[in-house]
This record gives structure tokens, sequence and C-alpha cells, in this order.
């Protein structure tokens, strides 16, 4: 069973890819699930994220605040730039353009830092900018939303604030509080952790991409195009942050892998949540969730061997 869950969580990016294909070409199989299902399956990867966590981990903050502020203060400057000027430049639509601007306005995703730790990366500083980044996700993910796409789409600040708390937090502090408890509990199972995530994250995309489906291959090919861009540009702009900065090789892999890889399960849901009325918004945080996956493996293959 180990051997399995290891093969699941290493081969991540194939699996979700291969559940997006799937979805694309039998979408009517999950079409009737219920988006709400979405929120659930994203709390059991935070929940898992929780369960890998300690206080030990966010020691970094007090004994490296400026690395740790260094990158939170990239990853929620880059990206949510980055969307909003891709938006504009390929001239997308109202709900892709949001659906864009919520995957550059969340925190970063929870798979940083396996690609973080395969590309011979700072670790430390890897789980250190996750964990703040998801604390200030509450705050800043609302408000970067409302500022680059308020203009257009009408985004409830206060609404998404307790989504956020209820869908990331919340279970993380479960997860922390169950660790805290059963300690023995808690390592036997921490071997599963990443092939049950891997599977949530998979689910998820395949949900949102069967809702989808006729849409996405109506139209794909450019907001693909978009969030290859989002994505490899972030790695590349979170790796010339660190350099600018003079900071170690170790330190920049660990900022341009946080920057450029986004909680994009996080997009999905929030605009399941709160913006039913652009069933589109939900496209961009599910062809994120496949392709940073693959473009993580790539990136950690290419820092690891250099």
């Amino acid at each position: 069973m180990k051997k399995l869950c290891h093969y699941i969580s290493e081969y991540m990016g194939a699996l979700v890819l291969a559940a997006a294909l799937l979805a694309l070409v039998f979408p009517g199989v999950l079409m009737h699930i219920r988006p709400t299902v979405i929120n659930y399956l994203l709390g059991v990867v935070m929940f898992g994220m929780g369960l890998t966590l300690n206080l030990h981990d966010f020691k970094i903050v007090f004994n490296r605040p400026k690395d740790v502020v260094v990158g939170c203060m990239a990853q929620f400057t880059v990206m949510p730039l980055l969307a909003w000027v891709l938006a504009q430049l390929f001239r997308l639509d109202e709900a892709l353009a949001l659906g864009v601007v919520l995957v550059g306005c969340c925190p970063g995703g929870t798979a940083s830092n396996v690609i973080t730790y395969l590309a011979k990366g700072d670790l430390a500083l890897s789980v250190g900018m996750t964990g703040v980044s998801t604390l200030l996700a509450p705050l800043l993910t609302p408000l970067l939303t409302w500022a680059l796409a308020g203009k257009s789409v009408d985004v409830d600040v206060a609404s998404m604030f307790l989504s956020i708390l209820w869908v990331v937090i919340m279970p993380i502090v479960v997860g922390l509080v169950v660790k805290g408890l059963w300690p023995k509990f808690t390592e036997r199972v921490t071997d599963y952790l990443p092939a049950f995530s891997s599977i949530a994250i998979a689910l998820i995309v395949a949900i949102i991409i069967s809702a989808n489906a006729g849409k996405l291959l109506a139209g794909g090919l450019v907001i693909v195009l978009v969030v290859v861009l989002h994505n490899v540009c972030g790695l590349l702009l979170g790796y010339l942050t660190g350099r600018l900065l003079g900071l170690s090789e170790a330190k920049k892999r660990a900022i341009s892998i946080e920057v450029g890889m986004q909680n994009s399960g996080l997009a999905s849901s929030l605009a399941t949540l709160h913006f039913a009325a652009y069933p589109l918004a939900t496209i961009p945080g599910a062809i994120f969730s496949v392709w940073h996956n693959i473009s993580g493996a790539i990136v950690a293959y290419m820092y690891r061997n250099r």
C-alpha cells in the first residue's frame, strides 16, 4: 500500500493530466456532481497539509523574517499583476480574466514544498512561505481580487474572506490539533497523505473540466497559453527576485517555485462559490492545477541537475 501511495504522489502531474483528459473526453461521468464537493476535497488537501506541519516549521518566520517577507511580497505582487497584464494582453472575456486573476491572487500551492525539496532548494523557506502566504490569504486574496477585477465583476470581499477561513485555514488548524493530540496516529498516516491529496486534486480538476468541457474545447487554446505563460513567468520572476537581492541559490530556487506554483484549487473553489454567474472563471484554476505540476517536475529536474 505504501509503495502504491508513493507512486501516486510521485507521478501526481501525470495523474492530474490523465484526470483532465478523461474528463474532457467523457464529461458526462462527473458532470452531475455538485460544485460544492470541490470545497470538501480542497478541505481534505488542507487538512493533510495541517497534519504534516508543526510549530517548528514556522520558526523560520522569526529566525529569518527577511527571507519570508521577500518571498511573500513577491508571491502577492508578481502573480496578481502578471495575471492582470496577461488578461489585458490577450483580451480575455470577463469570466476567464476573473479566473486568471483569482489564480494570481491565491497563496502558494501545496505541492511547492515537494518540488522545492526535489529541486534542492531551501525547504525551510518554502514551508515558511507556504504557511505565511496561506495565513495571509483570507485578507489579501479577496482584496487583491477586488482591486484587479472589481471594476468589471462584483467581488464580495467579506464573503471570500470567510470562505478561505473555512475551506483553507480551519482544516489546517484541525490537522495541527489532531497531530498534537494523536501524534502516533498521525505518524502512521503521514506516508499516505500525499497520495490522498494527489487524488483529491485530480478529482477537483476532473469535476471542473467535466462541467465546462464543451466551452473549453471551443476556445481553450488561448486560456491554456495564458495559464502556461502565467506559471512560467512566475517561476522566472521569482528566481530573478532572489537574484536581484543577492540571495543564495537554494533560496532563489525556493522563491521561484513558491511564486510560480499557486493554490489553484482554491481559485477554482472561490470561483465556484462566489462567481456562479461566471462559470468559465473556474477553468484557469483547473488548467493551472494540471500544468503547474508538470512544469514543477520539469523545473525540479533542471535545478537538481545544474
